[in-house]
């Protein structure tokens, strides 16, 4: 059976977009795919509706080591009428503890069936030293051998058993940052980023915003959360956007310092 390939994802900064751009390429061969970006707010208005005839490459980036909460109502309205999927998480080389589980659950229970499951490492939203310059080309080319594997799976026309990943279940909690005292930091989802006056108001920030926090007419304003996703940081043409929390710096410190160790991506198939 040939299914019509499609790449869903969730990418502020990018990194998701291209894991999951060439896992989907490689699957549609001389074919085109349908992308479905779902960064902003405008395209989670209505949900996305498949059939037995579609593959899906579903992924969305980690935060805090679980699916990100914001996106769930969104990915809880998905029609998944029996097509087939390939969950794909998306971490900053500390750890996707139980993401992709969580994805693929979310999956299953919206009538997709998951035959394959990937967790990549992408450049850390609030660093460009960890997992710096992440996916890169040999991530990419580990993205496309997964398309292949996925590949000979379909070809195999075997009945599709249900798919083990690593996780746990009941999902641990989310990911809580230190401060120094080794205390949880409950004030860090609280922290927003700032504006430098170099800012040319070019508007880029709240373009890129995926909840839509940016306002307008006034950059320098949030007129709803931050998930610290940083595009609006990573994006700006004249670097005016950055963090200064004393919490949110330890914290980014922490984590640059202490995983240091090129991770590699782990599939299952």
């Amino acid at each position: 059976m040939h299914y019509h390939i499609n790449a869903m994802y969730f990418s502020p900064t990018g990194t998701t977009e291209k894991v999951v751009s060439a896992i989907a390429g490689k699957l549609a061969g001389q074919k085109d795919f349908t992308a479905f970006d779902f960064t902003l707010p405008a395209n989670r208005k209505e949900p996305a509706k498949f059939t037995k005839q579609d593959l899906v490459v579903a992924g969305i980036p980690v935060y805090a080591g679980r699916v990100p909460n914001v996106l769930l109502p969104y990915l809880n309205t998905l029609e998944g009428n029996g097509a087939l999927a390939a969950a794909v998480v998306l971490y900053g080389n500390r750890n996707y503890d139980d993401a992709l589980i969580e994805l693929k659950d979310i999956l299953t229970g919206r009538g997709f069936k998951v035959i394959a499951a990937g967790a990549f490492i992408g450049e850390h939203a609030f660093s460009t030293v960890l997992g710096a310059g992440r996916p890169d080309r040999e991530d990419l080319q580990t993205a496309v051998s997964f398309a292949g594997e996925i590949n000979s799976k379909l070809e195999a026309g075997k009945d599709f058993g249900d798919l083990t990943v690593k996780g746990s279940k009941p999902y641990n909690k989310y990911y809580v940052p230190k401060t120094e005292n080794g205390e949880d930091n409950k004030e860090f989802r609280k922290v927003t980023p700032k504006t430098i006056e170099d800012c040319t108001d070019c508007k880029t920030c709240a373009e890129v915003c995926p909840l839509g926090s940016i306002d307008y007419e006034n950059v320098k304003l949030l007129t709803g959360i931050c998930i610290k996703c940083c595009a609006c940081v990573k994006k700006c043409p004249v670097n005016a956007k950055y963090f200064d929390d004393p919490g949110y710096l330890f914290h980014k410190t922490q984590l640059e310092t202490t995983y240091t160790e090129r991770r590699e991506p782990e599939l299952f198939i």
